[in-house]
């Protein structure tokens, strides 16, 4: 089964780099093929062939005293930190590179102010950049590697770097001219078939057959002798022995068996069905032996079952019945354990109440034959006499001070 192909325009794109709209904005999110999961890979690949022609080895790295990264380093996410600060930092060699000044940033330096000056740098270059900053944040995923190589082809292009056609390996004089009669035997062979074509269709058209006839024996001629040629070898056999021995290791062909591929799973059902029926075969004896001997048991213990409990059906009655009396001894303790109780609080009530009434008659019989009370008497007798007199002595000097005031004020009226 294949899938069908997604539908993927160019907009929205960045130098080969797709990109979904957003919903928000009205428009349509366009579904990415089932191969754009695999385009950062493409991307780190080119990248790194792109940072081998700026040396960045030599001049990035020994400097910067870093760990060289691998082939796809900011394509998967292995360490958030470590990954971002590399980006960071190849990111600011890349721009100063390119022409620019632009200073390394720092570990402690704000990721959301680095980020910004990156792409706002990449802005500069003529570049668009349609996420925002905070998907550099993590340091490894397509648009970290989309802004590295953005900013390595810009590197290249300062450096005046162009990308030179590839230059393809001459062919041999031989190889050509096989070719060549090989191209005109199946031309001779066309033309025979259209000239049956065309007498069948219409016989005004003629060709002579005679002259393609020679023109092929020819050919035939010239092959055979070169392939007479050919056979008849100078070299010798001790060398040729000897090249076939040096050579014969990297002769060896060993294809490589695909775990996907659907003959294979069914050779291994095969295999499978076969193992499980040659073990089947086996167990199954021993899983019918066990069976049986299982059946056996259980019957010899069931009848012992009944056998013991036709022996012991007189002693089982007994136990039984002794459980009942149990039972109902049991019963009876409880209800006489609740009487003991009930019991035992009235008792407790009651000897409360006597120790009550003879701690009053203690109180009285002690006051009866004790002068106790008489001296209280007295003294309180002593005290309100005290009292007393202290009290006329507070009237007769109230009487004295009105006395006084009560002249003052006819004396002042008397003036007045």
């Amino acid at each position: 089964m294949t899938a069908a192909p997604a539908v993927v325009t160019t907009s929205g794109l960045e130098d080969g780099v797709p990109r979904s709209r957003g919903e928000g904005a009205g428009e349509v999110v366009l579904e990415r093929g089932p191969g754009a999961a695999y385009h950062v890979f493409e991307v780190m690949e080119d990248l790194m062939e792109k940072l081998k022609l700026l040396r960045f080895e030599e001049e990035f790295l020994r400097k910067s005293n870093l760990k060289a990264p691998s082939r796809l380093y900011f394509a998967l996410p292995t360490n958030p930190g470590e990954q971002f600060y590399m980006f960071c930092t190849l990111a600011a060699w890349l721009i100063n590179k390119a022409g620019r000044p632009f200073e390394r940033p720092q570990e402690c330096d704000d990721p959301n102010a680095t980020t910004s000056n990156i792409l706002s740098e990449l802005r500069s270059f003529g570049r668009t950049a349609d996420f925002p900053p905070s998907k550099l944040k993590s340091g490894c995923g397509e648009p970290v590697c989309y802004v590295l190589d953005c900013l390595a082809e810009e590197a290249l292009k300062y450096i005046g770097f162009t990308w030179k056609r590839p230059v393809y390996p001459v062919e041999d004089e031989l190889e050509e001219e096989s070719v060549a009669e090989d191209d005109a035997e199946l031309t001779l062979s066309k033309v025979d078939e259209e000239f049956v074509e065309e007498e069948t269709d219409n016989e005004e058209n003629f060709i002579d057959l005679n002259v393609l006839k020679a023109q092929r024996y020819h050919l035939d001629m010239n092959k055979t002798a070169k392939q007479e040629d050919i056979l008849e070898s100078t070299t010798d056999a001790a060398e040729w022995s000897l090249e076939v021995e040096r050579v014969l290791p990297q002769l060896k062909v060993t294809i490589r068996t695909d775990n996907k591929d659907w003959r294979i799973h069914v050779d291994q059902m095969h295999q499978h069905k076969s193992g499980i029926e040659s073990a089947l075969k086996e167990t199954k004896g021993f899983l019918d032996k066990l069976h049986n001997e299982i059946t056996r048991t259980l019957e010899k213990i069931g009848s012992r079952e009944k056998y013991i409990n036709s022996q012991l059906e007189n002693l089982v009655q007994e136990y039984r019945a002794a459980q009942a009396q149990l039972s109902e001894a049991k019963e009876q303790y409880q209800q006489g354990n609740r009487r003991v109780m009930e019991k035992t609080r009235l008792l407790s009530e009651v000897t409360e109440e006597l120790e009550k009434v003879k701690q009053e008659m203690e109180e009285r019989g002690s006051s009866m034959t004790d002068g106790a009370p008489l001296v209280k008497i007295k003294q309180s007798l002593a005290r309100l006499k005290q009292e007393t007199v202290e009290m006329d002595i507070r009237i007769g000097i109230v009487e004295h001070t009105l006395l006084q005031s009560r002249l003052q004020e006819k004396s002042n009226m008397s003036r007045d």
